[in-house]
């Protein structure tokens, strides 16, 4: 089942609230007739050559390096090193000399500009099709001057989607419990951070144990499980305001929570006594419904893109195992037939697949396969690793791998976030200030 959470308990305390994400406006400029577009199967094996010269202007370089950065940790792209160019960036944001990009290698250039609006940044850029010499994109974004980075992500997934012809996940963030301390007495908080590490912020003070934080839809709240006066439950918290509060009214321990779709209610499990069962509790009345019964611990339920199935992991068979039941609580249906236990099952946004994690043998890993049980494959696995969680394009999993402790008093043990491609490339781990656990992906932003 959940993981650790048995031994997680702590005290409520107040924190601030996180902040709003400000919109961003933009216009889009026509961009040429030309397919410029390349197989992400193609872009894994030949990632594609892109210069993104520095955009001349207030924290034009910045900028440009945000965009590389993205671009290059998909592992689809590979920006061309600024010692190679030839065309200064202010020639280039007014006419590129292709032949200056192409010599170098570049198969698509980035130029721009910034324009400091009194407080406000105007970001113009162009995206190039280099070979031909066209343009194919064009877009000005306008945002407080404080969000330049969201504006860099903003850009480096129209370039994603342009070229690959697939949402980017560029302008998303990740929320996960930040650990510290002891490993017999660690210190857990909610934390939040953009999805390159950057802006990271505790959302807990640490004087209460938290678990399997999970993102509403509208990405403005966060589902969680909350040690509360030793009462471990389901929480909600704002974004917006920081308020937190206790989700139903179960008298027992409630866990590993879940949005649906759309938003109107959560699915969660509930412990009472030796057994556990799925519950939805609909947002507006609070009402609780039971969806699964019987003996066994079922447990992180996760709904279908489409709202019409979940699945989670259940060892009511007699081992832990993957099922998909109908979003009503019918047709329960076994999908794992593998061998180890499996958990934290994950539907992937696309549809296509589910995300787990299995361990048996001494060893975890990170797979997939379709929601019929089909096509089962393992992208990582090692001594600990656990928690998948899709970006929203489905592209991308991230998750958290442990590393063991030297010694019987923990020293050595360490938790850290790291990123794998669904093909099981581009494997890279994601730096954070503490140890890093129970990621949870946000949608897009805008």
């Amino acid at each position: 089942m959940d993981g650790r959470f048995t031994r997680r308990a702590a005290l409520l305390g107040v924190t601030a609230a996180a902040g709003a994400i400000p919109p961003l406006r933009s216009v889009l400029a026509q961009p040429a007739a030309a397919e410029s577009r390349v197989d992400i199967t193609r872009a894994r094996t030949d990632p594609i050559p892109i210069a993104v010269p520095a955009l001349p202007g207030t924290r034009g370089a910045e900028i440009a390096q945000v965009i590389q950065n993205d671009l290059k940790n998909s592992g689809l792209f590979r920006p061309v090193q600024n010692a190679a160019f030839i065309q200064s960036a202010e020639a280039a944001a007014a006419q590129p000399n292709f032949q200056d990009w192409r010599v170098i290698g570049a198969n698509a250039l980035v130029t721009g500009r910034v324009a400091d609006q009194g407080g406000q940044l105007r970001v113009e850029f162009r995206l190039w099709d280099v070979l031909p010499g066209q343009q194919i994109e064009g877009t000005a974004f306008t945002a407080p001057a404080a969000q330049w980075r969201r504006i860099a992500h903003l850009i480096a997934d129209a370039i994603y989607s342009r070229l690959l012809g697939e949402k980017g996940y560029f302008d998303t963030r990740i929320v996960y419990v930040a650990e510290s301390g002891p490993r017999d007495r660690r210190t857990r908080r909610l934390a939040i951070m953009d999805q390159d590490g950057e802006n990271n912020r505790f959302l807990t003070d640490g004087s209460f144990q938290v678990l399997s934080p999970r993102f509403h839809p509208n990405a403005r709240q966060i589902a969680f499980m909350s040690y509360y006066q030793n009462q471990p439950r389901v929480y909600l918290f704002n974004l917006d305001t920081g308020r937190q509060e206790v989700l139903g009214q179960f008298s027992g321990m409630t866990l590993s929570p879940r949005f649906s779709p759309d938003g109107r209610s959560v699915i969660l499990s509930y412990a009472k006594g030796s057994d556990s069962n799925i519950y939805v509790v609909d947002l507006a009345s609070r009402r609780e419904r039971q969806l699964t019964s019987g003996n066994g611990l079922d447990v992180s339920p996760c709904y279908s893109p489409d709202g019409s199935q979940i699945v989670f992991n259940s060892d009511r068979g007699g081992d832990q195992q993957l099922y998909v039941m109908d979003a009503g609580g019918g047709g329960v249906r076994r999908i794992s037939f593998g061998r180890g236990r499996y958990a934290t099952p994950v539907w992937s946004p696309r549809g296509d697949l589910i995300a787990f994690t299995r361990f048996g043998g001494g060893s975890f890993a990170i797979g997939v396969m379709q929601p019929d049980g089909r096509g089962e494959r393992i992208l990582t696995e090692g001594w600990g690793m656990e928690g998948p969680t899709f970006a929203p394009n489905g592209r991308v999993l991230a998750y958290y791998r442990e590393t063991p402790a030297r010694d019987s008093r923990g020293n050595g043990y360490g938790a850290r976030m790291a990123m794998i491609d669904i093909a099981g490339f581009n494997e890279r781990q994601i730096v954070t200030p503490t140890d890093a656990t129970d990621p949870n992906w946000s949608p897009l932003l805008s």
